[in-house]
């Protein structure tokens, strides 16, 4: 299976290639075709993101209840790349917020299904370089993306919606590769693991999972939206027409580090590599409370992708060893439920610090929430708590 591993990564290159085409476009297309106020903008991304986080949780748990893993992986991803070209129809603003609701149902649909079938593809021991690998894969798509969509919009005259369109064409072979290529994990025997309850509990997911969402929540308080890091960018002094070309490194930054942050997790255990990327996260945004120069935000975008190849990866390869074999889908789902729903009061707490203290002091306080978070986890997390904490040197 672990041909999986492969075919879910350059299923999720391409999706990523066709959501970047569209996504740092949006804003532009709903202020100045649509005419839509900035509070709009928010609402669309808010509802969006809060409907994907609640409908991981849910499908994690329909994963565990039908065995199957493929099936709600291929309806996420195709309901996405038929609904996200809709927006090249749109003559409103809440037909964007329809569509974004859709591409965020089809995401919300797919990720806990797609994670476990990750983590059931390899040995437990590749686990962090398989997440890896799939997360480098993830960062690439969102650096063709948008280059893909500059070069259509140079070629078609600055014709948004036709772009939005062309938007399909990766988007299909993204459900191509995981219908045709990926295939399903044998579940694990359902007389092993109590049956899945009506609704996920925590309870029932092990006592040390929780304590993991637990402090990966507070970690979440201070991770705010990184559309302030290009505020803050811009209020630097960095242009806006280089605005764009410091997202790209980023993601550049991203993919380069999250394969080798997933292998050098397998060697140390994922619990010390996601401390480290706490540790950088902490040391990054004290930069940015103090950058007063161009070169040092470059500087630290491009620094900023090594937190992700430490934690990203890792993270799912921790949820993967903790969980119940049974109950991995669920598991999966609470993770990215806990993140995504953590991840609004943080932005509205970071961007209330800014409006009231500046932008120095909101980047301090993400700064230690993320340092108190790194020296929690390994008293909420002691070695002893589970094998999967510790890694092969340990």
């Amino acid at each position: 299976m672990r041909g999986n591993v492969l075919w879910l990564s350059a299923a999720s290159f391409l999706n990523d290639a066709a959501s970047e085409m569209i996504y740092p476009l949006l804003p532009l297309f709903l202020a100045g075709t649509l005419g839509a106020g900035a509070a709009f903008v928010g609402l669309v991304e808010g509802a969006a993101e809060s409907a994907s986080s609640l409908l991981k949780l849910a499908s994690g748990w329909m994963a565990d209840r039908s065995g199957r893993r493929k099936r709600l992986t291929v309806a996420g991803y195709g309901i996405a790349a038929l609904g996200r070209p809709l927006i090249a129809l749109a003559v409103a603003g809440w037909h964007v917020l329809a569509v974004r609701l859709l591409d965020r149902v089809g995401k919300g649909l797919r990720t806990a299904p797609r994670d476990a079938l990750l983590a059931e593809s390899v040995p437990e021991d590749r686990r962090g370089a398989a997440f890896g690998l799939h997360r480098a894969a993830d960062h690439a798509g969102a650096v063709a993306g948008p280059l893909m969509a500059s070069a259509l919009l140079l070629a078609l005259d600055g014709h948004l919606r036709t772009v939005f369109a062309l938007a399909v064409i990766p988007g299909l072979l993204t459900v191509a590769v995981v219908a045709g290529k990926v295939r399903e994990t044998a579940p694990a025997p359902r007389a092993a693991v109590a049956p899945a309850p009506p609704l996920p509990r925590l309870r029932q997911l092990g006592p040390v999972l929780p304590r993991y969402l637990g402090v990966l929540v507070l970690f979440t308080l201070g991770n705010a939206s990184d559309a302030f890091l290009l505020l803050r960018a811009h209020q630097v002094g960095v242009p806006t027409a280089a605005i764009p070309l410091l997202w790209g490194a980023l993601h550049v930054s991203k993919s380069a580090w999250s394969a080798w942050g997933g292998r050098w997790s397998d060697r140390v255990g994922a619990r010390t590599a996601i401390v480290a990327g706490w540790l950088v996260y902490a040391a990054v945004y004290a930069g940015f409370a103090l950058v007063d120069a161009q070169w040092q935000v470059w500087a630290l975008f491009v620094v900023y992708g090594l937190f992700f190849g430490l934690t990203e990866g890792p993270e799912k390869a921790l949820v993967a060893g903790l969980a119940p074999a049974g109950l991995r889908g669920s598991a999966f789902g609470a993770y990215h439920a806990a993140i995504g729903l953590a991840a609004l009061p943080a932005s509205v707490l970071f961007g209330a610090v800014w409006q009231a203290f500046g932008s120095p002091a909101a980047f301090a306080m993400g700064a230690a929430i993320a340092l108190a978070a790194a020296l929690l986890l390994p008293l909420a997390l002691p070695p002893r708590a589970a094998p999967a904490l510790r890694g092969a040197r340990n």
